[in-house]
Parts: C-alpha cells; structure tokens; sequence
C-alpha cells in the first residue's frame, strides 16, 4: 500500500515530505485543512488525540511526531543506509540526535525567545547557551551529524536547525548555517520543497 501523509505545507508535515523523498518510497499526501478545523475533527483526532500534524499511515501502523515518524521510516524502508543498523555503533549517536530537537532545541528556544524564567539544572533541555554549544560541536566539520554519513538524523535535526534559522529563533552561527546550506541543496530536500510550493499554489495559502 501506498504511504499516507496527512499533511499541511505548513506544519512539521513539511519535513516528512523531505524523509519521505529520501527513502524513495511511494507515498499520497493527504490534506488537512487547518482553516476549516480539520485537525480537530474526529477523523484526524481518531488518529492523533492531540490534532496536530505530521500523522503518517503505513499499512496498518499509524505514528505521529515527527522524530518518531523518521526513525520508523529510515528502519523499515533504509536500514544500513539512512538508519545505522541495531548492532551498528553508530546506532547510539544516531538516535540521540534524532531525538535532540524536540527534546532539546525546540524547546530551548522556544524558552529563550519568548524569555522564559525556569532553573536551567531542572529543565531536561538546559540553557540556550549550552545547547548552541552542544550543536555546533555536533556538527563539526561535518559535513553531516556522522560526520560523512548522511543519516536520518541529518533531516530530523537538520529540519528544525533550517526553522529555527529561518526564524531567527536559532543564533545564526557559521556552522549552522552552512550545515542549513548543505542540507537545502540535497536532491529529496529540493523536491519536497516544490512538493510543499504545490501544495501552498494550489491551495492559495500563499495570499
């Protein structure tokens, strides 16, 4: 069966566009109108409790949050490639830095742009400065999060750290910004952002 993406251009949806194109699988997109409610009605709901996007359904799995949504199809439809394999000491990393923007970067920002007060040593995502600090280390040299091993990781984080600069909610250090720069310029990365300029035309949600 062919994927199904429940999607909006404007919504972490976007970003599985991009998994997606980089696992070359077959998939539909499946459009959910925010504007008419539709990510809170029953059917969506049904699927994701919260009405949020990405939502994702293969066969009969149904996942939701973006992260997840990545490993699971870098392990079903890449594994050894996309997603180092179980026995794989890459493994470790990998998945720690799939799951180091939601966990870390998008809340940590969040926190420094909207200034929040919080004791740092008792919020799992630390200070905006360690966490700028712990990235730019990660990426390195690169090019990419394994350093020449483009992986899942790369388009899970690499897709928050490109949000986060383009909203100026990330500070705009060298090497994000050319790591931002590599990751726009992969093959799958550009056709998915035509696929969601699709979708943005034919929708007229660009006006």
């Amino acid at each position: 069966m062919t994927i199904i993406l429940r999607h909006h251009p404007f919504s972490r949806a976007a970003n599985v566009v991009w998994m997606l194109e980089e696992v070359g699988v077959p998939y539909e997109l499946r459009y959910v109108d925010f504007a008419a409610g539709e990510h809170k009605a029953d059917e969506h709901r049904g699927l994701n409790a919260m009405g949020k996007l990405p939502v994702l359904i293969d066969d009969d799995a149904v996942i939701s949050e973006s992260a997840a949504i990545g490993v699971y199809l870098a392990d079903r439809y890449s594994s050894g490639d996309l997603a180092p394999a179980l026995d794989d000491p890459a493994r470790g990393p990998y998945l720690r830095w799939c799951f180091y923007g939601p966990s870390v970067v998008e809340p940590c920002c969040m926190a420094h742009a909207s200034k929040w007060e919080y004791r740092a040593a008792s919020a799992g995502f630390g200070t905006y400065e360690s966490l700028l600090d712990t990235l730019e280390r990660g990426i390195g040299d690169g090019p990419w999060l394994l350093g020449d091993r483009f992986t899942m990781a790369d388009v899970v984080l690499g897709g928050t750290v490109r949000f986060m600069l383009q909203f100026k909610m990330l500070e705009a250090r060298p090497r994000f910004t050319e790591y931002a720069e590599r990751l726009s310029a992969r093959p799958a990365a550009v056709a998915a952002a035509a696929v969601n300029a699709r979708v943005i035309q034919e929708r007229g949600l660009g006006a």
